[in-house]
């Protein structure tokens, strides 16, 4: 059986590909507000959760947004979604059930 992380899944910022959130080791939101996630491989693979942009930085504390929400939702029941998504009142991390 695995983590409860493991039904934790999070989009790219293309929306091509979905990373599982404990394959995540360390999670980096640079100066422009690139979210990138290495992957727990030997090859160190990073992926973009986020892209960077000046008219739509992401908040400072994004990241650890992303971190709590993941937590949160690895203590529920079935497989979840978790994508980055930017409206009026800024960038948000949403959910839903696979």
């Amino acid at each position: 059986m695995g983590t409860p992380a493991a039904d934790v899944w999070i989009v790219t910022h293309d929306g091509r590909d979905l990373v599982r959130a404990d394959a995540i080791v360390l999670i980096r939101l640079d100066d422009t507000g690139r979210l990138t996630a290495q992957l727990r491989d030997e090859a160190r693979v990073t992926v973009a959760l986020l892209e960077g942009s000046a008219s739509g930085r992401p908040p400072a504390d994004f990241h650890r947004q992303l971190i709590r929400m993941v937590s949160e939702l690895a203590d529920s029941s079935g497989a979840q979604l978790v994508r980055a998504q930017r409206d009026q009142h800024g960038w948000h991390w949403v959910s839903e059930t696979l």
